[in-house]
Order: structure tokens, then sequence, then C-alpha cells
């Protein structure tokens, strides 16, 4: 691990690495212990991520496994996923889970991130006070409970700090046709357990994924006004979550082998029903996409590249 990256988890405050000194990659000559998986025990796996697969609970309560498994250590670094891609690109990560498409695409045009899997899924929903002053209170559009909320001009709250959550909120605004501004809009530049704190002091709106709504929902006096599509809302609501190693060919310091353990481990049936099965208040968070009867291959590529060439 280079100076550069040790620097960076340290900044980060995910705590000291372990030593990868005498460690062996994959297909490497040395023994490992009984019991232990050969040419990665002992490493550390990086991992960038979204604030709400940290902030809710979830990769503490699965993590234990995959360590014990591999005779590993993961550092989760919760970032927007704006910032955590950003790491990667950087060469700060091994792996990265973040929920935005549109900037996973562009990740793996750019040569960053190789092969995407898609893990879970849950929903984004629109939250505010229960006095509900724009009178958003069950409406079927997001767009349209957006567009009350800038028509009253009460406060919303915005993460704006480029991550998942934010890169949804900018493209519900471009579809409701309003561009959001004045004191009544509000950006924080935080995550989003910190953007539900500020919307909770200021009595405002924001829009938040409905797994860190629900860890933090006992201390808020915020209620969910529109629904996504778990509970019968938009599909513009929906949030899905995807995985990508770091291309060892950009950054040679990448532990691709140890990243690709990870993706193998998530995506596969011990973990979905981990993960399917990790509930705050009997509520479930995450819902399990990797494994399924049908699976949807387009997951892998962008969209631009599903085609195949052009004719000519």
């Amino acid at each position: 691990m280079s100076i550069q990256r040790r620097e960076f988890v340290t900044a980060m405050g995910a705590g000291a690495l372990a030593s990868t000194a005498g460690c062996v990659r994959f297909g490497g000559g040395n023994e490992a212990s009984s019991g232990e998986q050969p040419g990665i025990t002992g490493e550390t796996l990086t991992l960038t991520t979204t604030t709400s697969t940290y902030d809710t609970g979830l990769l503490d309560e699965i993590h234990p496994d995959f360590e014990e498994m591999y005779g590993v250590s993961v550092d989760a670094i919760a970032q927007g996923t704006g910032a955590a891609l950003k790491s990667a690109r950087n060469g700060d990560a091994d792996v990265v889970i973040v929920h935005a498409r549109g900037l996973e695409d562009e990740f793996i045009r750019n040569g960053y991130g190789i092969n995407r899997r898609s893990i879970m899924f849950n929903d984004f929903v629109i939250v505010g006070p229960e006095s509900d002053p724009a009178g958003t209170q069950g409406m079927g559009s997001a767009t349209e409970a957006l567009t009350a909320i800038a028509e009253a001009e009460t406060t919303f709250v915005s993460r704006g700090d480029n991550s998942g959550t934010h890169t949804k909120e900018l493209n519900l605004w471009e579809t409701a046709g309003t561009d959001p501004g004045g004191d009544w809009y509000q950006e924080t530049g935080t995550g989003m357990g910190e953007a539900l704190n500020n919307a909770n002091q200021r009595a405002g709106y924001t829009l938040s994924d409905r797994g860190t709504f629900i860890s933090q929902r006992s201390e808020l006096d915020l209620v969910i006004h529109v629904q996504g599509p778990i509970e019968g809302g938009p599909e513009l609501l929906a949030n899905p979550y995807g995985i990508m190693a770091v291309n060892p060919g950009v950054h040679d310091n990448a532990n691709y082998d140890l990243a690709m353990a990870y993706i193998g481990w998530i995506t596969g049936p011990e973990a979905q029903t981990a993960i399917s099965s990790y509930r705050i208040n009997e509520e479930q968070l995450f819902f399990p996409e990797a494994v399924s009867d049908d699976p949807n291959f387009q997951q892998y590529v962008p969209e631009e590249w599903r085609n195949g060439p052009s004719g000519g």
C-alpha cells in the first residue's frame, strides 16, 4: 500500500491499516496456516462507500462474516457517491459501493472501474415535518411535491455534496422544471444523517434514502410525505446500489484479488440473505438484487454500450 494511500485512509479516520508485510497474492507460493485463505490472510480491503450503507449499520452487521472467512479486515470509508468514486479514481480504494448509475457508468467508461454488479436496492422518500406546510402528504408524484415545496418556499435541505442522493434530487428538480434557489433552499454539503438532522432542526423537507431515514427516525420529528416504489410510490424514486472493483490496470496498488473475493461474497447467497435480514425496529432497510432467477446482464456495462457496435 502506497504512502499516499495510507495517508488518505488515516486522514479519513478509517483507523490503522493492518500490515501487509509478507502477504502473498493469489497464486503465490507461501502457505497460509490451516483454515486460512492463501494469499489473502492479513490483508486489508479499502472500500469507499456511500454514507447510507455505513450510517445504517449494515456494513458493521455483515462484514465480520467476510473478515472471518478470509482472515482479512475491511476499512469502509463513508463518503458521498461522488467523493467515493473520486477517491477510487485517485487510487485510494480497492472497491466501491455507490448508488448513482450515471456516475458509475462514467467511472467504467473512463477505465477506472471493472466488474460492476448490482447488489441491492431500496428507494428514496421525501420527508418533512408532520405539519406539512407545503401540502405534500400522499402525493403520488415526487416532482409535484417538489414543485409544491418550491411554490410555498418552505425550507428544503439539500445534501449538496454530489452524492447519489444529491444527484437524484437534482434530476427530480430538472424533471419538475424547477430551478431551486433562495433562502428556502439550503445546501449542507453533508452526509444523509446530517442532512436529516438539519431538516429536523429547520422543520424542513429533504430527500432521503429509506434506509437512513428508518435508522434515524426515532430521533427525528419528520415523517414520510412521498413514498418510493417499495410502498407503491413512483419508480422515479428507485434507489439501486452497485459495486465495482478498481481497475488494477490503472492503479497497480489496487488489491484486485481481494476486491473480487469481496464482490463474489457480497453478491453470493449468504451475504444477500444477510442483507435481506437486516432490520431496524422490524423494518427492512435494503432488498437484495444480486441473486435472481432472471439475471439482468445489462447491469455490467454502461447504457450506451448495451446495443453493441453501430452499423457501417
